[in-house]
C-alpha cells in the first residue's frame, strides 16, 4: 500500500506528459512484476490504426522514453485482433498470448469514445484479478490526470498543443540548448556542419484558407483544420511537438535532427497535405518556413526568422517549404539584428 501511494503521489506531481508516462509505467511495472510495460500511442493514417511506443520499462531496468524512426508508422493494430476488437467495441481491456507463450494485457486510455494511448503489459504468467484491478485503478488516475493536462495544454478544436504550451516548451528548449553550449558572451559564434543534429522550428500556414471559409463555410473550414492537424501528427515524429498557433497557423518543434532530415520530414508533411482529398473542399495546400533554434537567439527572433521564411514561401508560389538560412545565404532575405530584435527588409 505504501508503494502504491508513493507512485500515486509521483504521478500526480508531474506537469509534463512525458514524465507522466515514465511515472505510470514505473508504477505498473513494480506493482505487476511484469517482464515489460509500455505506453503506446495509437495513431490513424488513411483509416488504419498503428501503435508506436512512447515509453518502455523492462524487468530490472529503468524506464525510458522511446524515439520513433522517421517514416515508420509503427505496428498495425490490424495484426493484433484482440486489441483491434477491444478498440472497435470500446472495451476496457484485451488479452492475448503470443506465439512464444508471452501473455499480453492491453488497457486503452479512453477519453469519451476515443483512445489515442494504450498501456501494454507483458509477462510469462497469467495476470491475477487483483493485479488487473490495481492496474485498472492506476489507469483511471493516469487518464484523469492526462485529461487535466490536456485541458490546460491543448487547443479545443484540433487537439494539438496550444500557444501557451508552445511558449513554455520553446523557452525550455532554448534553456537546454544554452546549457549544452555554455559559450561566454563576446566569443565568436562556432560554425556547425550541416550534418550535425539541431533543434528546428517550423511555421505552417494553410494556403488560401479565407477562400475555403468564404466558399464552403466555417464548418468545412474547421474540418480542414482538424484534418491538417491529423496530418501533422502522422507526418512528424513522436518526439516532435505540434502546436496550433491560432487561426490557420501551426508551429512544429523538431527535436534533434539534421538539416537534410528536417527537409525530408517537412516535405513529407507538405506532400501528404497536397495529396489528401478534403471532403467537399477537395485540394488544400500549405506553406512552411523553418529555422534552426539557436541558444543565443530570443524566442521572438527565432519565431520571426521562421515567419520571414514562411512569408517568402507564400509570396513565391505557395505550397512550398523555405529554410530561413538558405534564403539569407542566397541573398533572398537580409536581417539586421540588434538588442535581441531583428529588422527585416
Amino acid at each position: 500500500m505504501d508503494s502504491l501511494l508513493k507512485h500515486m503521489v509521483d504521478m500526480t506531481g508531474h506537469r509534463d506528459h512525458a514524465m507522466l508516462d515514465i511515472s505510470v509505467i514505473s508504477a505498473v511495472q513494480e506493482l505487476a512484476g511484469a517482464a515489460q510495460t509500455r505506453i503506446l500511442a495509437i495513431t490513424s493514417v488513411s483509416g488504419q490504426q498503428y501503435l508506436r511506443a512512447r515509453a518502455t520499462i523492462v524487468q530490472g531496468g529503468a524506464a525510458r522514453l522511446e524515439e520513433s524512426q522517421d517514416g515508420v508508422l509503427g505496428e498495425p493494430v490490424a495484426a493484433l485482433p484482440e486489441l483491434k476488437r477491444c478498440l472497435a467495441e470500446h472495451q476496457a481491456s484485451a488479452e492475448a498470448i503470443t506465439a512464444d507463450g508471452m501473455r499480453v494485457l492491453w488497457l486503452p486510455i479512453w477519453f469519451g469514445d476515443k483512445a489515442t494511448t494504450c498501456l501494454e503489459i507483458r509477462d510469462d504468467k497469467a495476470f491475477s484479478h487483483e493485479t488487473v484491478y490495481v492496474i485498472g485503478g492506476i489507469v483511471g488516475v493516469y487518464r484523469n490526470f492526462q485529461n487535466l493536462l490536456d485541458y490546460s495544454e491543448r487547443d479545443s478544436l484540433t487537439g494539438l498543443l496550444n500557444r501557451k504550451t508552445f511558449d513554455d516548451q520553446l523557452a525550455r528548449m532554448l534553456q537546454n540548448a544554452h546549457e549544452r553550449d555554455p559559450r561566454l558572451p563576446g566569443q565568436p559564434e562556432r560554425r556547425q556542419h550541416h550534418a550535425q543534429e539541431k533543434q528546428w522550428l517550423a511555421v505552417v500556414d494553410v494556403d488560401h484558407f479565407k477562400a475555403v471559409n468564404d466558399k464552403f463555410g466555417h464548418l468545412y473550414g474547421d474540418e480542414v483544420l482538424i484534418l491538417i492537424a491529423n496530418l501533422l501528427q502522422s507526418s512528424f515524429r513522436a518526439q516532435d511537438r505540434v502546436f496550433r498557433f491560432g487561426g490557420e497557423e501551426f508551429v512544429v518543434l523538431l527535436r534533434s535532427t539534421t538539416l537534410d532530415n528536417a527537409w525530408k520530414i517537412i516535405e513529407r508533411f507538405r506532400i501528404n497535405v497536397e495529396s489528401h482529398v478534403f471532403p467537399q473542399v477537395g485540394r488544400v495546400t500549405v506553406s512552411v518556413g523553418f529555422v534552426s533554434i539557436s541558444a543565443y537567439d530570443s524566442p521572438v527572433v527565432t519565431l520571426g526568422h521562421a515567419d520571414q521564411a514562411l512569408y517568402y514561401a507564400k509570396s513565391n508560389g505557395r505550397n512550398r517549404a523555405c529554410h530561413y538560412d538558405d534564403l539569407v545565404a542566397h541573398g533572398l532575405l537580409q536581417t539586421v539584428a540588434s538588442n535581441d530584435t531583428a529588422e527585416f527588409f
